[in-house]
């Protein structure tokens, strides 16, 4: 082989070589951010057919891609039923088929780390989670799931919120507040319970009470320290007609694309 083949050769293989060590260095694409939708599916439940509508406009809108599965309250029991998802988003429609399946996955995602949204139902079922498995009140109940128990968290509320918009107001510094960029924001409802008794040992314990309506009961909660986790009585994703998806589902979708984000390995 003359000199000027030897050193074409040597420069192939070197090219070749330096290919090869950048598709190695390369990082691998973020996959998509999978969302798990827990809740009893429903064509009746406004919240739930309002979910593609959000999706579409979320990548559109945002370029926050979603790829989202329902978990049926049943199905969500499994230990790992939300595990290797990117958020999980506790829906409206209770009394939910299986109130374990609902707690089960909360409490996955809260223990875990999973960026969590729960609104109306999803909110009450956050804060019965909470009181038993982190405050130890093992015997509260939502008095929709069991009339009949002796210690209610969830009651009815004294004025049904179904249909209705009212003001909330929002605690400086707290994550809804940098969520919904203001103090004071107007939300529609669709619910008939709340929280009533045992606020106070669940805000000892860690859980931020940071809306509450114009007569001081509340309306958002929060986890400080947890990547993501909010829950709201309000329904956000009623407002509008679905093509401008509400700051707090918008920030659960960025949460979810951060958390996909942080699942890709690094190689060397």
């Amino acid at each position: 082989m003359t000199n000027s083949a030897a050193r074409t050769a040597e420069t192939a293989k070197t090219a070749q070589a330096t290919q090869t060590t950048q598709r190695t260095q390369r990082p691998q694409a973020t996959p998509p951010a999978r969302l798990a939708l827990v809740g009893d599916r429903s064509p009746n439940v406004a919240s739930h057919t309002r979910v593609p509508l959000l999706l579409d406009a979320l990548a559109e809108r945002d370029r926050l891609v979603l790829d989202a599965y329902w978990i049926p309250s049943q199905d969500a029991v499994a230990d790992d039923a939300v595990r290797g998802f990117d958020a999980v988003w506790v829906l409206p429609g209770s009394p939910y088929r299986s109130e374990a399946g609902v707690l089960s996955a909360i409490r996955t995602a809260r223990e875990e780390g999973i960026p969590f949204l729960g609104t109306c139902g999803g909110f009450q079922h956050a804060l019965l989670e909470y009181a038993r498995a982190v405050c130890g009140l093992t015997g509260v109940a939502h008095a929709e799931n069991d009339p009949d128990a002796d210690d209610f968290l969830i009651e009815p509320l004294a004025c049904s919120l179904v249909g209705h918009e009212a003001v909330v107001r929002i605690a400086t510094g707290s994550l809804a507040q940098s969520v919904i960029g203001s103090e004071r924001t107007v939300e529609r409802y669709f619910c008939a319970y709340g929280p009533s008794r045992h606020l106070d040992t669940l805000s000892a314990h860690g859980l931020r009470f940071s809306g509450h309506d114009e007569d001081g009961h509340v309306r958002i909660a929060e986890l400080p320290g947890h990547p993501f986790f909010l829950a709201t009585l309000f329904q956000p994703e009623l407002s509008g007609d679905g093509s401008r998806p509400h700051p707090v589902v918008r920030a659960l979708a960025r949460a979810a694309v951060e958390h996909a984000a942080r699942r890709v390995p690094t190689r060397a």
